[in-house]
């Protein structure tokens, strides 16, 4: 009979990686006090940062200034409108320099005014040749290897993973059951507001410029609950916008597991954490530190950090 794949074989062997396989053992071995029955085991992940790359620009964003220049000839009123000018003219820094408030704006006018069925194709195809603008490969291949590993480590111990961003919640549905192995039903993220329209006789969900739920710090916890209806016994994250779900997660009863991102390898990834404009960890590494949570260091846990990447 031929040996079982290691499991988290790009983890280094450590507290870390050890943190994980005893909790999954703790709540997956009948008879352990701390056993959970299959439908309760359930994970939540982030996704831009903890599940693939969100430097230099969360790839939503990436896939909103494209759309830009391909919609412009419809919008003229974006060569005077904040902050679509700036991005026209090849000022990124200027157009997304209102943080949050800009980048609401800029998906709120990329991502509506199709029908959720044409969006699905319009993103499909973007996905399929988007090229990172600073690795300069496909965007399909800047996922975490070890991060994947923990995917399917926690499917065959009985999970069901889901994943909670504050991405939009259509765009990361056509891709990520291929990347991840998580389905669109298991994908929640913010969202458009949409009406019931018909077309040549059909009913249609036609998408609007008006944002109906903006999926991050305190929606997170909200929304799985209203997406799941239930507490999750593990939730991962990398950012200060997913410390709300790795508290609630964690303040339920039982085994209850909490853990942190942290990009500390500025040779294969990135480097950054209190300090950064995206992705930041500041409340979220003192919280760990009081809650016990488990905070991987990239540099130090990660054998390797894409597919195709040597150990």
């Amino acid at each position: 009979m031929a040996a079982a794949a290691e499991p988290l074989a790009s983890w280094a062997e450590g507290q870390t990686k050890q943190s994980i396989i005893d909790f999954v053992s703790d709540v997956s071995t009948e008879g352990s006090p701390n056993y959970v029955r299959p439908p309760e085991r359930i994970a939540v992940f982030d996704n831009d940062g903890t599940l693939w790359v969100e430097q230099p620009l969360y790839v939503t964003i990436l896939f909103a200034v494209d759309r830009v220049k391909v919609l412009a000839p419809e919008h003229p009123e974006w060569n005077e409108k904040v902050p679509f000018a700036s991005m026209l003219k090849g000022n990124l820094r200027a157009a997304l320099s209102r943080g949050e408030k800009s980048l609401i704006e800029l998906v709120i006018g990329t991502h509506s005014g199709v029908t959720n069925a044409e969006f699905a194709t319009i993103a499909s195809e973007w996905i399929a040749s988007a090229i990172h603008p600073t690795t300069k490969r496909p965007i399909k291949e800047m996922v975490y290897q070890p991060m994947l590993e923990l995917l399917a480590y926690l499917r065959s111990n009985g999970f069901k993973n889901y994943v909670v961003s504050g991405g939009m919640v259509e765009f990361m549905r056509v891709w990520m059951e291929e990347l991840y192995g998580i389905p669109p039903e298991q994908v929640i993220g913010s969202s458009l507001e949409m009406e019931l329209v018909m077309r040549d006789g059909k009913q249609e969900l036609m998408r609007l410029p008006k944002l109906l739920s903006f999926n991050n710090e305190n929606a997170k916890p909200i929304n799985i609950s209203r997406h799941i209806g239930r507490r999750p016994i593990a939730a991962f994250g990398n950012s200060d916008g997913d410390l709300q779900m790795l508290q609630w997660t964690t303040d339920g009863e039982g085994a209850r597991f909490g853990l942190f991102v942290r990009h500390t390898d500025a040779d294969r990834e990135w480097s950054y954490d209190r300090k950064s404009s995206i992705g930041k960890l500041n409340k979220g590494l003192d919280e760990a530190e009081v809650r016990g949570w488990t905070v991987v260091d990239m540099k130090r846990d990660w054998k390797r950090i894409f597919p195709r990447e040597k150990e």
